[in-house]
Parts: structure tokens; C-alpha cells; sequence
């Protein structure tokens, strides 16, 4: 018997998981975090953080799964997509990784808008320039630290950074790099004509692989830091929506799931690239050539529930549950804006903050939450909303994961907001299990990703049906979601460019 290995480097905390050829899992260990916010707005993390995570949990979760290191036959990755990994001559850090969910490089988006335009941002780039993407990212530091951009001599996302000190050689794969904006999407390869465009070098980006293609094995070093064998092939690997996909077993062209994690995604399976000409979604290159995603995605869905629990005092999930379930749909006349670090789907707005409307003397910290909750959804909905529009349907069901994917309230909103059923994964892992199926493929335990998700992904003996009558009163709610951000998307904005101006100034210190 093999057995295989999936590493999920997320915002907030990295995961491994073990599991057998036939998708029995022997051990889940994690390693939470928390992401550097110097100023309103910045999110940022040292690169080797996530190393020593990765470290610890490898060594937890190998005794813990009564695994042998030779028997792990391959180990791969899913990844926090976005995010821009700067290291020297010497492979070194030079500086925190800049996260997706930062909003620092907006000058830098607007720069790059007005020089392309929009015909060659259609063209070349086929998605939104949105602040916390690598290449903005890039050009910030170029403009605000010159001294750490001379030095800059390799780049990559940060699942690739963890991958590198497991190898020792930096790579990537197609779905991550095409989450760039510095990458060719048509044709899977680093844009030259994007990059000379903005003077930045290609050299210093890594060569792509297929996301289940093998890229190396465990180094000498690693693997007297981490305990793998020096046998274990490292697979390529990819982002956290691709790897998600594979893990639900979303393999097909018009499968589609929604995702609730620290950020949000409506993620739809397509055979073809699809352009969105108001480039208020993303498309990205799939698993496989001849596979690409559309997605929508939100800056704060799990992240909103848990600044809203922190802010309350709430521990207890199985209690929070409990006490929503209790509250109507609406949350007694409350909504919540979920833009607590801005939006990109569909206001591609980085300076924008969230709100609560409807509050009144009878809200209490239970009708916060459910409309946190709501909220949230809502958001969602305007997701699937836009691919819809773009021609991606959901067949029969959606599949839903991601940490929203545990609560069962939770579930049953979306449901009614979405009127559309759900399902969900027996394993909470998805993208840790999509890492471990590419791991199979790269080697070869399994012929392709799609023998892999046969032998691995198994559903819930449930299915969450949309309720008729909660589904209309949220049809109200949505409507009314949708106008607030109307009337008060300037105000928002204006607001939380204030609050970031002053606390930057210093201005009473």
C-alpha cells in the first residue's frame, strides 16, 4: 500500500494530510497563523513561517498517521493564490511575501490600467488588475523599496516558496502562475509582451509544470528537517480553487463550487477560456491543459465570521449555530456588507469597507452573526450571478467546502440565498486531498487526476435542499444588499480612505 501526501498553505493556516491509494485519510495536522497587517489595508508574511508550519506539521502528522516516511510515495501542494514571494541571488527572503488580501498597490493598479487599456487588458491579461496580485504587488516594491527590488532575483507564489525548500529547485505550475497577471493564459507560458510592457525581467520567474507533473524529490536537507524520505516525489501542485476542485471531485466541464474559507470563491469548471468583458471575474488555467476555471471571488467570507465572533466574544461554533438557527431569515431586518478588506467580485474595489444596516435597539449579538453569515452569502450570490451571465450554469448541484462548508445553518442559507442544492465532501480537506490526488498522479499511483478522484473523493450521504419559502424572502434581502452598496458605495469608500490616511499620518501621536 502507497500512500500520499497534500499540503494546503492557506491565509490562516497550513494543513497536511495523509492518505492511503484508496482515500482512507490516516492523519490531519495544522499549523495556524496570522498574516502582518502594518497598516490599514497591508497584509503581509514571512515566507519561512510557513516553512517551519509546514515543518511541524509534517512531523506531527507522520507518526500521528503510523505511516513509514518510504511509504509516502508522493507529497504535492494546493496554495493561497496571488501572492508575491521575493527572494535574492542566494534564495533568500527579502522581504514578507505580499498577500492576496492586501490593498497597498492600488496606484500601481490604476498605472497598470492606464497603460495597457482596455483593449490589451482584454487581450493579454483577460482578467481584472486587482491590488494583492503578484505583478502589482511587484511594482509597488519597485516604486517603494528600490533597495529590496534590486535584490529581487526569483519570484513565485507562496505554495511554490514551501515547495522550494522541500526541493530545492523553484517551480510552478500553469494555474497558479495564470493568477499572476504576468501570465499568458491562451497559451499557459510567462507573458514576455506583458512583462517588457512594465520593464520587469521574465528570468526572474519560475519554470510551469502541470499541476500532477513531478518537479523533484524531497531534498537531503528536508528531509532531515521534515522526516520525508529522499524517495518521495514532489508534484507540482497548484492554487487553492484548482486544487479545491479536484478535491470535490469537480473534474468535468459545468461542475462548480462554492467555497467559504478566509476569502470566498463561485468556482465554474470550463473547456474553453472564458472572457468576461466587464473583467469583474477571473479566469485561470485549470489542472490540465485544455481546463480552465472562471471564478468569482470575495475578499472576506470566513475571515468576516471570525472578526465578527473575535469582536463578540463567541468561542463556541456549536453554540453559534444553535443560536442562529433560532434567528428568522433576515436576521430580524439586518444586512451586512462583507467588504472588511475591499472587494474584487464584483466592485473590484480595494478601498472600501464593510457596514451593517437595519441595526436597531433589538439586535442583538446573535442577529450580528447570522447577518455576517448572510452576508457573506449574499456576496457569494453575486458571484454565481456573473457567471451565469457569462453562460455557466450549475447542472444539478453545487458542491460547497471550505470551513462554511462544517456549518449546517450556514449551509442551509446559501442553499435557500442560492436556490440551487448542495452537497458536501465526507472529507473537510479538499484541497489537501486535491494535493494528495496530483501527488498520486506525479507518482504514479494513479493514471491521471481523474482515477485519482474516483478511487479518493467521496459526498455526504446528504444533500442540502433550498427551502421555497425562505428562498423568496432572500430574493428581498439580495435585492436590498445589492442597493445599499449602490447608495453607499462612494460614501465606503471615501471613508476608508480617511480612516487609512490618518492612521498612516500619525497624525495624534
Amino acid at each position: 500500500m502507497s500512500y500520499l501526501m497534500g499540503i494546503d498553505l492557506g491565509t490562516s493556516s497550513l494543513k497536511v494530510l495523509i492518505i492511503d491509494e484508496n482515500g482512507v485519510v490516516k492523519a490531519v495536522c495544522a499549523r495556524d497563523y496570522q498574516f502582518a497587517s502594518p497598516y490599514n489595508g497591508y497584509a503581509e508574511h514571512d515566507p519561512r513561517h510557513w516553512w517551519e508550519a509546514c515543518v511541524s506539521a509534517i512531523r506531527e502528522a507522520l507518526p500521528k498517521s503510523g505511516v513509514k516516511p518510504e511509504e509516502i510515495a508522493g507529497v504535492s501542494f494546493s496554495g493561497q493564490m496571488h501572492g508575491a514571494v521575493m527572494l535574492d541571488e542566494k534564495k533568500e527572503v527579502i522581504r514578507p511575501a505580499i498577500l492576496h488580501c492586501d490593498a497597498r498597490s492600488s496606484k500601481q493598479v490604476k498605472y497598470m490600467k492606464e497603460t495597457l487599456g482596455d483593449k490589451r487588458l482584454k487581450e493579454l491579461v483577460m482578467n481584472p488588475i486587482y491590488s494583492g496580485f503578484l505583478l502589482p504587488s511587484l511594482l509597488w516594491v519597485r516604486e517603494n523599496e528600490p533597495e529590496n527590488y534590486k535584490r529581487v532575483r526569483h519570484v513565485c507564489l507562496p505554495k511554490d516558496y514551501i515547495k522550494f525548500r522541500l526541493t530545492g529547485e523553484i517551480t510552478s505550475d500553469y494555474s497558479d502562475a495564470s493568477a499572476t497577471l504576468a501570465f499568458d493564459i491562451k497559451n499557459g507560458s510567462w507573458s514576455k509582451e506583458i512583462l517588457d510592457i512594465f520593464s520587469v525581467p521574465i528570468e526572474i520567474f519560475p519554470p510551469c509544470f502541470n499541476t500532477d507533473e513531478a518537479v523533484g524529490r524531497v531534498s537531503e536537507e528536508a528531509s532531515r528537517q521534515t522526516g520525508l524520505s529522499v524517495k518521495t516525489i514532489v508534484a507540482a501542485g497548484g492554487g487553492d480553487q484548482v486544487m479545491q476542485g479536484i478535491g470535490n471531485g469537480i473534474t468535468f466541464a459545468g461542475g462548480s463550487s462554492v467555497n467559504i474559507g478566509t476569502s470566498g470563491q463561485v468556482s465554474f469548471q470550463s473547456d474553453i477560456p472564458i472572457l468576461n468583458p466587464g473583467l469583474s471575474t477571473n479566469t485561470f488555467c485549470g489542472y490540465k491543459k485544455g481546463r480552465w476555471i472562471t471564478m468569482g471571488a470575495i475578499m472576506n467570507a470566513g475571515i468576516s465570521l471570525k472578526w465578527c465572533n473575535k469582536l463578540l466574544g463567541q468561542t463556541d461554533y456549536k453554540k453559534i449555530d444553535e443560536a442562529v438557527s433560532r434567528v428568522v431569515p433576515g436576521s430580524n431586518g439586518v444586512i451586512f456588507l462583507p467588504y472588511l478588506n475591499g472587494e474584487r467580485t464584483p466592485h473590484l474595489n480595494p478601498d472600501i469597507s464593510g457596514e451593517f444596516v437595519g441595526v436597531n435597539i433589538n439586535t442583538g449579538p446573535i442577529e450580528l452573526t447570522r447577518a455576517v453569515m448572510e452576508g457573506v452569502s449574499y456576496a457569494l450570490m453575486q458571484c454565481i450571478e456573473l457567471c451565469g451571465e457569462l453562460g455557466l450554469k450549475t447542472k444539478d448541484y453545487m458542491v460547497a467546502s471550505g470551513g462554511g462548508a462544517r456549518s449546517t445553518p450556514w449551509l442551509q442559507m446559501q442553499a435557500d440565498i442560492y436556490n440551487i442544492p448542495l452537497r458536501v465532501m465526507e472529507t473537510e480537506e479538499q484541497a489537501s486531498l486535491g494535493a494528495a490526488i496530483a501527488a498520486g498522479v506525479g507518482a504514479g499511483i494513479f493514471k491521471d487526476i481523474e482515477e485519482g478522484c474516483k478511487n479518493t473523493v467521496r459526498y455526504k450521504d446528504m444533500e442540502i435542499i433550498p427551502d421555497a419559502a425562505r428562498h423568496r424572502i432572500y430574493e428581498e434581502y439580495y435585492g436590498l444588499f445589492k442597493e445599499i452598496y449602490k447608495a453607499s458605495g462612494r460614501v465606503l469608500e471615501q471613508v476608508t480612505l480617511l480612516g487609512r490616511k490618518i492612521e498612516k499620518e500619525n497624525l495624534f501621536e
